[in-house]
Parts: C-alpha cells; sequence; structure tokens
C-alpha cells in the first residue's frame, strides 16, 4: 500500500495532463488488490467478537428471565412447615406451574391449578412484599373444620402424614377451628372470614381463595390466623431443596446479610450443611 501511494505521488507531480488517469488506475488497481491478512484477520475478529458479545448478552438476559419467572430461589425462615420444610432450606421454587395460562400455551406447557395438599409459595395477604410457604388446605368450595386436632376435609377425617403437633394440650381456637371464638391475635381478615364464610360449623372456601396451614400445625401462623390467601398471591410451588444449612431465623430474615451469617457460612459450611437434605425433592400430599 505504501509502494502504491509513492508512485502515485510522483507520476502526478512530473505528468499533470495524465494525472486523472494514472489516479484511475491506482485506483482501480487498489479495488482489485486483495486486503492483507492482518486486514482480513481484524475483520474477521471483528465479527467474532460482535457475535460473541451478543449471544452471551441474550443467554443472560434469558437466564435472568428465567430466575425471575420460571424459577426462583427461596430460604424457609421459619419453623411452621417443620416436618416438610426445615428453617434454613434453600429451595427452588417452580413458578410456572401455578401461573395463568393463555388459549394456546395451557396446550403445550404444563399449566394447572393449585391442589389440595400442594405446598405454596405466596405472598403474604397481610404484607405482599414478605413471601410466605404453607401447605394447601382447601380450595373453592371445599368445606374445613378442625375437630380436637383433627381435619375434617368435606365431611370425612383426612390423614395428614406430613402434619407434626408439639404441644399436648389442646387450643381451643387453634384445634377447633372454626367453631371456637376467635382468640386476641386473630386478624381482621380472619374475622371477616369467619363471620362471612362459615356454615354449619364448617368454613367454606370462596371463589378465587385458598385456605392455607402449616405442617408444624400448633406452631403456624397461618390462614386460621390472617384469613384465605387470594389465588393471584400464589407464586409457586417448591420443587427441591438445593441446600440445607442450619441457621437461626434471625441469620435468615435480615435483609442485609450479616457479617455474622457470612462467617458462620464460611466456618461451618461441612458441618453445619444438612447433607442428607441437599437435592431432595418436594412433593405435595393428595388430600381427598
Amino acid at each position: 500500500m505504501a509502494t502504491v501511494g509513492i508512485k502515485t505521488k510522483s507520476e502526478t507531480t512530473e505528468k499533470p495532463d495524465k494525472a486523472v488517469t494514472v489516479d484511475t488506475a491506482v485506483a482501480a488497481d487498489t479495488a482489485e488488490k486483495p486486503r492483507s491478512l492482518w486486514d482480513r484477520y481484524r475483520a474477521l475478529t471483528h465479527e467474532v467478537r460482535r457475535g460473541f458479545v451478543a449471544e452471551w448478552t441474550v443467554t443472560i438476559v434469558l437466564l435472568l428471565f428465567a430466575t425471575t419467572s420460571l424459577v426462583q430461589a427461596f430460604v424457609i425462615p421459619s419453623a411452621s412447615m417443620e416436618g416438610s420444610l426445615l428453617i434454613g432450606d434453600h429451595v427452588l421454587v417452580d413458578k410456572l406451574t401455578f401461573a395463568p395460562s393463555g388459549a394456546l400455551s395451557s396446550h403445550l406447557l404444563p399449566y394447572r391449578d393449585v391442589r389440595r395438599g400442594d405446598i405454596i409459595v405466596f405472598r403474604y395477604p397481610m404484607d405482599i412484599k414478605e413471601d410466605y410457604v404453607k401447605r394447601a388446605i382447601g380450595i373453592p368450595g371445599d368445606h374445613i373444620r378442625l375437630v380436637n386436632k383433627q381435619l375434617i376435609l368435606n365431611g370425612h377425617a383426612v390423614n395428614e402424614p406430613y402434619v407434626q403437633h408439639i404441644f399436648p394440650y389442646i387450643d381451643q381456637y387453634r384445634d377447633n377451628f372454626p367453631t371456637a371464638p376467635p382468640e386476641p391475635g386473630v386478624m381482621q381478615p380472619a374475622i371477616s372470614m369467619l363471620t362471612d364464610n362459615v356454615v354449619n360449623g364448617e368454613l367454606v372456601v370462596p371463589p378465587d381463595c385458598v385456605f392455607a396451614m402449616g405442617d408444624n400445625r400448633d406452631d403456624s401462623l397461618d390462614s386460621r390466623y390472617w384469613g384465605f390467601v387470594p389465588r393471584r398471591n400464589i407464586e409457586g410451588t417448591p420443587l427441591i431443596i438445593y441446600w440445607s444449612f442450619e441457621a437461626p431465623t434471625a441469620d435468615l430474615t435480615n435483609g442485609n446479610i450479616g457479617v455474622d451469617h457470612i462467617m458462620d457460612v464460611l466456618t461451618h459450611f461441612f458441618t453445619k450443611t444438612r447433607w442428607s437434605r441437599t437435592l431432595k425433592l418436594i412433593h405435595g400430599y393428595p388430600l381427598k
């Protein structure tokens, strides 16, 4: 390229009357000559780099979409589901199954409605910024009551192998629901539920609602105390425990991960990890 440039300048100075002809010839000669190896390498790597960045950008966007719209990680912070889920269980929640389905997607994707016995993750009706996990006990139209801790569903006593009772005594409101009068601490939506939805001593679940309770039945703040779960609040169902670590509730409910918790994990990762629970699948239990 440099040689051609010098030659062109010299010929233009000595023979001005042929400058146009010479310049045209040089331009044509330049256009016809192949690019150097370095130029071709730069052009090729530019395309590769641009393609690489574009592909990874799309991949990252899809992963972020998937982890927020299809599957999301949650940690269990309380003992209300003990027997099934422990404090410190880190779970992946399937957000697709209970998502509203469209006319076409309902035939292509595994959408379904909530069933009795499903474990559900939902926005807490009293504060939708909080996520709760309980078991769906009653769906629209179901009749529910508890008699001395025994669940009676649609007129039949139900076997609940997942339930644990940690207190031997009977609490009238908690264990003979909904016939016993509400106790202090029962929230207004539950008071309204008892006023509007109890028929012949049984709670009747209205449309677009779910009645939910914890498996640790004697120590669970659930629908008995704050009312129904609106169907629109339900976010998904836990699929798998991907990691379980012994930690106090205070560490897991802290919005900012504390230094003490980080040090606890780093120091006791192997001894406090519940290895037998790692990669454990989570299943509902059909209630009939």
